[in-house]
C-alpha cells in the first residue's frame, strides 16, 4: 500500500517530509522534460508538452487516442494539431516517463490500431504532483501490475475479446498470461465481472485475477486468484 500511494523513485526513501518528496519528484520530471525532450527536439511549445504529460498521467489505465487528446486540448481553447500531439506523446514515451500499451485482439491474434492505454513509469508522478485527480486504487494497482510484467520481461497488451476488455495479455517466449486486476473482490458482482471476461477465452493459456484481498479465492474454471504482492514469484 505504501508503494502504491507513494512511488519507487530511490530518493523518496530518504526523504521524510511530503513537500520534500514532491519537490524531488517535480525536479526529476522537469529535468527529463527539459533535457531529454525540449532541448533535444527543439520543442516550440514546452507548456503543451508538459500538459500532455499531465494528461497521460491523469488518464493512466484509460483507453485514449491521439484524436481524443487533441479534442481535449481544443476544448480547453488550446491551438494544436494531431501531428504535434502525436509527436509530443512519442517523445514522452521515448524518455520512459510513460509506457504505451496497445490493444490486442485475442481472437484474431493481432494488434488493434487507434486507442491505447498509457501507464506511468512511477506512480510518484501521480501521487505527488497530481493527487487531486480522482482515480481509485484499482487503477493504481493496474498500473503497478503493468510495471511488474514489464520488469519481468513480458510484452504487454490490453486485450479485447467479444467486446469485453481483458486488462492485460502478457507474452514472454512461449508463455502467455491473461490478467484481470481488481482492488478488492468485495461482492459477487465484482467477482463475476472480473472472472466472466476471462471465462470467454477458450484457449489453455494461464488466466489470473490479481487483487489486494487478504484471502485467496478458489480455482474457478481454470482461473487462478493471486494476491498482488505474490505476483512477482508467479511471473518468474
Amino acid at each position: 500500500m505504501e508503494y502504491m500511494t507513494s512511488g519507487a523513485l530511490p530518493e523518496l526513501l530518504a526523504l521524510s517530509q511530503p513537500e520534500m518528496k514532491r519537490n524531488y519528484v517535480s525536479a526529476i520530471k522537469d529535468t527529463v522534460l527539459l533535457r531529454d525532450i525540449i532541448q533535444r527536439h527543439s520543442i516550440r511549445d514546452p507548456k503543451l508538452l508538459e500538459d500532455i504529460f499531465v494528461f497521460l498521467v491523469n488518464n493512466a489505465s484509460n483507453l485514449i487516442s491521439v484524436g481524443a487528446a487533441v479534442n481535449y486540448f481544443k476544448g480547453q481553447g488550446r491551438k494544436t494539431s494531431y501531428d504535434a500531439v502525436a509527436n509530443y506523446i512519442g517523445y514522452i514515451e521515448d524518455t520512459f516517463l510513460v509506457h504505451r500499451c496497445d490493444r490486442y485482439d485475442i481472437r484474431g491474434k493481432d494488434i488493434i490500431a487507434g486507442n491505447a492505454k498509457y501507464y506511468v513509469n512511477d506512480l510518484a508522478y501521480r501521487n505527488y504532483l497530481y493527487p487531486s485527480y480522482g482515480y481509485g486504487f484499482g487503477y493504481l494497482l493496474e498500473n503497478l501490475v503493468y510495471l511488474e510484467l514489464r520488469r519481468e520481461g513480458y510484452l504487454v497488451y490490453t486485450g479485447v475479446r467479444k467486446g469485453k476488455e481483458v486488462d492485460f495479455v502478457a507474452r514472454k517466449a512461449d508463455r502467455v498470461i491473461y490478467l484481470q486486476c481488481a482492488y478488492l473482490l468485495v461482492d459477487e458482482t465484482t467477482v463475476e465481472r472480473e472472472y466472466s471476461t476471462l471465462e470467454t477465452i477458450s484457449d489453455s493459456f494461464e488466466k489470473i485475477v490479481v487483487s489486494l484481498d487478504d484471502f485467496t479465492m478458489p480455482l474457478r474454471n481454470g482461473i487462478r486468484h493471486i494476491q498482488a504482492w505474490k505476483l512477482p514469484e508467479l511471473l518468474q
